[in-house]
């Protein structure tokens, strides 16, 4: 085999660790919550800190690794991701455990955007189409594994452990990255880097923590007046990280954020159409796994199980949409997903007021088929469309802005779990969150209509279906 084709399985590898390690953490959350007895406010920055963290730092992370070499950003994060796992595998408290789970998404910001770097600078076009869909399927496959493996790590609870195997897999797996990479993976770097913009990175993590932060404490404590005066600060903030971007532009050329991509409309569209999805999927798998688990009394493994309908739906739908619907329809295949979407929704909700707690799996196998369906529809073409009006100099700018944009929405999403998850049963919240869910999808149809009709092909074609790649993977989060 030759090296460039062992290099690709060791990044492959890293970035299905990094995929199931996001998935299978909410499988597990109330064994972690009895053990480290944990209040919700914990059980949302377990989640939500990981997101938000792996979503400030992949901009910043794409950075360093055309600075400083990819390969060597690479085995950066992955050493780190390897570490964070060990970790949050000991954490003996609530706050040690979302600490850990801050530095391992940081970790992940550093690891995952080399990855396309990487496959671009190791293979020639011709082999690109072959490598993204081995990935493809890898994201797939993720989607499957993490859920599933994460119930079967905790309920054999090995060794007494717990929920704790679900971060310690992650050791071997790691260490073999980290070693492997070194012996086959080749060092490349951007020919003309542009320069980190510290000050950016720290005006939007400042911002966005200080807007986040009384999204999750707010309801524990009473939505206490501090609370609105941090989301009051936290937009000033980031008011002024939208003015020091343009600052850096007019000095260097060199912002964190490349403000003239939202001039270009179907880019403008498709950010708020990505932003809110995230934001739902971020609300949905965490409420559905605690409407499952706390709210009908499930056992990890049956919630597992009854979530696979939802991802071979997803799957299914999404490699039709790309390969069939969208050279035929056009947008009106993502618009008939937000509308698929949230029929589901609505045909969930009918099944979940109708049989209260004595529902069963197979009784949900229609609507989660209908919601991942709905939901394969979108994502697979959405990066493409967003793409085809950005200028060909700015591709790789607004790439890493749509995988950024994809992983602050489901931050802010697992935020507003409290706000959205209320009722006065458990059922009662999964059914509340469910409204939100249509209410927030509806509006979509129009926003989606100023996309392109179809999508304009680039030079960076490759790099466009790579990041849908991991743009479905940040779905699946």
């Amino acid at each position: 085999m030759q090296k460039r084709w062992l290099a690709l399985a060791v990044v492959m590898t890293a970035s299905f660790m990094d995929l199931v390690d996001a998935t299978i953490v909410n499988i597990a959350i109330p064994s972690l919550q009895r053990d480290l007895h944990a209040g919700f406010s914990s059980i949302q920055w377990i989640t939500a800190g990981y997101a938000l963290a792996f979503a400030i730092g992949l901009i910043t992370g794409g950075r360093l690794g055309d600075i400083h070499g990819r390969k060597r950003v690479f085995l950066l994060g992955a050493a780190g991701f390897t570490l964070a796992s060990a970790l949050c595998g000991f954490a003996v408290n609530p706050e040690m455990l979302v600490a850990t789970r801050l530095l391992q998404g940081g970790a992940a910001a550093l690891m995952v955007p080399q990855v396309l770097a990487i496959i671009h600078a190791t293979f020639d076009a011709e082999e690109r189409g072959k490598v993204f869909g081995l990935f493809g399927a890898m994201i797939g496959l993720g989607a499957v594994t993490g859920p599933l493996l994460g119930a079967l790590l905790t309920q054999w609870n090995l060794f007494g452990l717990e929920w704790r195997p679900i971060f310690l897999i992650n050791l071997p797996v790691g260490l073999a990255a980290v070693v492997l990479g070194r012996a086959w993976i080749t060092e490349s770097k951007a020919p003309q880097a542009l320069r980190l913009d510290l000050l950016g990175v720290a005006l939007a993590s400042i911002g966005l923590f200080l807007v986040l932060f009384p999204l999750v404490q707010g309801k524990e404590n009473g939505w206490p007046l501090w609370g609105w005066g941090m989301v009051a600060a936290g937009t000033a903030v980031l008011a002024g990280f939208l003015r020091w971007e343009r600052v850096k532009t007019a000095r260097d050329g060199s912002p964190l954020v490349e403000l003239s991509l939202f001039r270009v409309r179907s880019f403008a569209a498709g950010i708020a159409v990505q932003l809110t999805f995230g934001v739902i999927t971020g609300i949905f798998f965490l409420t559905w796994t605690l409407y499952l688990q706390f709210g009908l009394g499930w056992t990890p493994l049956h919630a597992g199980l009854t979530g696979l309908p939802f991802s071979v739906a997803c799957s299914a739908a999404a490699g039709m949409s790309v390969q069939f619907l969208v050279p035929r329809f056009g947008r009106r295949t993502l618009q008939a997903g937000a509308v698929v979407m949230a029929l589901g929704a609505v045909l969930y909700l009918a099944e979940a007021l109708r049989y209260g707690t004595g529902i069963h799996s197979w009784q949900m196998i229609a609507p989660l088929a209908v919601l991942g369906a709905g939901m394969g529809l979108v994502f697979a073409p959405l990066t493409d469309a967003v793409l085809s009006g950005v200028p060909t100099r700015h591709a790789g700018s607004a790439s890493g802005l749509i995988n950024t944009t994809m992983q602050l929405g489901n931050a802010f999403g697992l935020a507003l779990v409290s706000v959205v998850f209320t009722g006065s049963t458990l059922v009662g919240a999964f059914a509340h969150t469910l409204w939100w869910l249509t209410g927030a999808l509806v509006p979509l149809v129009p926003v989606m209509a100023l996309l392109p009709r179809r999508a304009v092909q680039h030079a960076e074609t490759g790099a466009a279906a790579g990041v849908a790649a991991e743009t479905e993977e940040a779905v699946l989060v």
